[in-house]
C-alpha cells in the first residue's frame, strides 16, 4: 500500500487553496509562510505533479490542484460536521454553508476571516460543488450560495447577492499582441469558456455588435477560477465575473481585452438561499447580514 501524504500537508494545501494565498493560510494555521510553502511543496513531490501555479506573488490552482481541493473541502467539512454533532450543545454554534468551488476559493474564503472575527461564537463549515444543490433535500446544510439561476420553491427564501460585471479579460502580454477588436483579429483570438457559466461568448459579441468568430477552438473549463488562471497564463481571453477576477485585475496580471472600446455584461449570478423556517435563526441572520453587506460594499468599490 502506498504511503499517504501528511495530514498537515493536506491541511496546509487546503487552506492555501481556499484563501488563494500562502500568507493568509499561514495566519489561519499559525505557521510561517515558509512552513506552509514547504508543506505544499512536499505534497507536490509526493504526487509528482504541480498543484499550484505561482506568479506575481499570486497562487492559483492547477487542474490537479483543483481536483484535490474539491475533495479535501468535502472531507474536512465532513470531519468538522461530525465533530460538531458530537460536541456538547453549549459549544460554538455550527453554520454549514455550501457554494461552488470558484466562489469559495475566489470570493468567500478570503473574506471569511472577517466574519469569524465578528462572530467567533459561530463555527463555519464550508462545502463546495459545481453541480446544482437542492437545499430542501439536505438538512445538514444551513445556507447555499446558488450560481447561475435563482432557485424558487416553497419553503425557500432566495436573495440576489447583487449584479456582477462580466468582462473579457486577458494577460497584458496577450493584449499587446492582440490590440484590436477588428474581425480579422477576433478570428484568431482564443476564447476561454466556463462550461457552467450561464453567460456565453455569443452574448458578449452580440452586445458589442461584433461578428462571432467562425472558428471557435478555445478550451472549456468547469470552474470559473480555472478560466481566470488560464487567462493569467496567457492562454487566451476569459469572459468572467470580476467577483472572481478582481484580485488579478488589481495586481495587473489581467487587463480588459479591447480596453474602453467594448462593453461588459451585467448580470445577477449568485443567490443567497436558506429555508424560510430559519429566518429567525440568529446564526443564519448574522451570516446573511454579513454577506449582503460585503457584496454591497464590493459593488460600491467597483463603481
Amino acid at each position: 500500500m502506498s504511503r499517504s501524504p501528511s495530514l498537515h500537508a493536506l491541511r496546509a494545501f487546503e487552506a492555501a487553496a481556499r484563501l488563494s494565498s500562502f500568507a493568509r493560510a499561514s495566519e489561519e494555521l499559525h505557521l510561517s509562510p515558509s512552513a506552509v510553502s514547504h508543506q505544499v511543496r512536499a505534497l507536490e513531490r509526493h504526487f509528482g505533479r504541480a498543484l499550484f501555479v505561482r506568479a506575481n506573488r499570486q497562487v492559483s490552482l492547477t487542474p490537479d490542484g483543483e481536483r484535490l481541493f474539491v475533495v479535501l473541502t468535502q472531507a474536512f467539512s465532513s470531519i468538522h460536521g461530525i465533530c460538531a454533532e458530537l460536541s456538547p450543545p453549549e459549544q460554538a454554534q455550527g453554520l454549514s454553508v455550501h457554494c461552488t468551488p470558484s466562489f469559495a476559493a475566489k470570493w468567500l474564503g478570503p473574506r471569511l476571516p472577517s466574519f469569524i472575527a465578528q462572530h467567533p461564537e459561530i463555527h463555519i463549515r464550508l462545502s463546495s460543488n459545481a453541480e446544482p444543490f437542492d437545499l430542501m433535500r439536505h438538512e445538514g446544510i444551513d445556507i447555499v450560495i446558488a450560481y447561475g439561476t435563482a432557485p424558487h420553491r416553497p419553503g425557500l427564501t432566495t436573495q440576489s447577492l447583487g449584479q456582477e460585471e462580466l468582462v473579457a479579460l486577458c494577460s497584458p502580454e496577450f493584449a499587446q499582441s492582440n490590440d484590436s477588436t477588428d474581425a480579422s483579429i477576433l478570428e484568431k483570438v482564443i476564447c476561454l469558456d466556463s462550461s457552467f457559466s450561464p453567460v456565453r461568448w455569443s452574448d458578449w459579441f452580440a452586445l458589442n455588435g461584433l461578428p462571432l468568430p467562425t472558428s471557435r477552438n478555445g478550451p472549456s473549463f468547469d470552474r470559473g477560477s480555472l478560466v481566470v488562471a488560464a487567462a493569467v497564463q496567457g492562454l487566451g481571453v476569459a469572459l468572467e465575473t470580476l467577483r472572481f477576477a478582481q484580485a488579478e485585475v488589481d495586481d495587473g496580471s489581467l487587463v480588459r481585452f479591447g480596453g474602453d472600446s467594448v462593453r461588459s455584461i451585467k448580470r445577477d449570478l449568485h443567490f443567497l438561499c436558506y429555508r424560510t423556517r430559519d429566518e429567525d435563526s440568529a446564526k443564519v441572520q448574522k451570516f446573511c447580514q454579513w454577506i449582503l453587506a460585503r457584496t454591497a460594499e464590493g459593488e460600491k468599490l467597483a463603481l
